[in-house]
């Protein structure tokens, strides 16, 4: 386990370690690396010209690295994330979280949705939760805080040190930094759930529900229609919450449940077919290239299993959280205030006067096109 501070020690070593490793390589350079540069770009003009002036035959594939790192190692860490350029540090993350994931997804024969039963809608459930030192925890575990002590009479003594000294004193306070996360997993174990979904039929649904100033409609409730990672989640463990709340009738989970039926009908049955099939074979339990060949078979079209499961994850989520939210934004200027309504010049609908299913005109008298979106995407189609 490494924090921000480890990192900093270890970019601070970048002059030893560079030149601890020229000297195994048996290098000698014609122009040493001045690592009292800090700007990048000093660093690169330095770089053009020991390569000039180094005959080729010595500019071998170890050197050429050497060089690059003396040059990585002078941005900051921002600017690094931003290159995505992977430091060793970083590439224990990067390991970590394949193992975590990734990993375990390549090893499932249903790829990534194989996950999905097992976890609720955040992949990171399954990873390792962010651990932090507390003042409680270093109060209460006699062992954290003795090294504490320790780390703080080594910080004292690698500020006064020089050199090679330096060099391994903070390869030490690197070490016992990472020592502390040890000593505080041995002493509280950390808690991940791995079951979001057990105890569904037991949820109190209640919401509260809100219009925003620019028409998207929000919910405080623990799940809600309106949300597509909340929709994604409920469809990934769909046969499980199904038969978890048939028959409660006095549950929120079977209203919420019915709720969604009604959705994925009115939403995808009519206008996107191929996605309600996708739908339906995704919920029994068929594996993306099956539903590949079976799509192909009824429609015509063979998408890859990168885009049905994309289809699945996220389009479809969003179209119904979209469709769910335009029901609602009909029935609360119907029923609770008084809304706008116009008709559209192209297809003679009546429908709200809202940015949802009018795009913003300011040169109309009410501020809107005089044709739908749904008719605008379609004349762009």
């Amino acid at each position: 386990m490494t924090n921000v501070e480890d990192e900093k020690d270890i970019l601070a070593l970048d002059g030893e370690t560079i030149e601890n490793h020229m000297a195994e390589e048996d290098i000698k350079p014609v122009r040493k690396l001045d690592f009292s540069l800090t700007d990048p770009k000093e660093r690169n003009e330095l770089v053009k010209l020991i390569i000039d002036e180094t005959p080729p035959e010595q500019l071998t594939p170890r050197y050429l690295e050497i060089l690059a790192d003396y040059i990585i190692f002078a941005m900051d860490k921002e600017e690094r994330k931003q290159k995505k350029i992977l430091t060793d540090n970083r590439m224990i993350t990067v390991n970590k979280r394949e193992t975590s994931f990734q990993g375990l997804a390549c090893q499932l024969e249903n790829g990534e949705d194989g996950i999905y039963n097992m976890i609720a809608n955040d992949k990171n459930i399954i990873f390792t939760p962010k651990i932090s030192i507390t003042q409680e925890d270093i109060d209460s575990i006699p062992a954290l805080k003795e090294l504490r002590e320790a780390i703080s009479v080594v910080e004292e003594q690698e500020k006064r040190a020089m050199g090679k000294k330096k060099y391994l004193l903070k390869k030490q306070l690197i070490e016992m930094r990472q020592d502390q996360y040890v000593i505080k997993n041995s002493a509280r174990q950390p808690m991940c759930f791995i079951n979001g979904t057990k105890s569904f039929s037991g949820l109190n649904m209640n919401e509260h529900v809100t219009i925003t100033e620019d028409g998207q409609v929000k919910s405080d409730g623990i799940i809600t229609l309106f949300d597509p990672k909340h929709v994604s989640a409920l469809l990934c463990n769909y046969s499980r919450l199904k038969e978890d709340s048939y028959g409660k009738f006095w549950s929120d989970s079977y209203f919420m449940m019915e709720d969604l039926d009604n959705l994925i009908e009115k939403t995808l049955k009519d206008k996107y077919p191929l996605y309600y099939d996708l739908l339906i074979y995704k919920i029994d339990g068929k594996q993306n290239v099956e539903i590949q060949q079976l799509l192909y078979e009824k429609h015509g079209i063979k998408h890859s299993v990168e885009y049905i499961s994309s289809l699945w994850r996220n389009k479809i989520p969003k179209l119904l959280a979209e469709q769910a939210q335009d029901d609602y934004l009909i029935w609360h200027y119907t029923m609770v205030e008084k809304g706008k309504w116009k008709r559209c010049s192209r297809c003679g609908q009546i429908k709200l006067a809202h940015n949802r299913f009018f795009s913003k005109n300011k040169t109309s008298k009410d501020g809107y096109y005089s044709i739908c979106k749904e008719c605008r995407n379609k004349k762009k189609g």
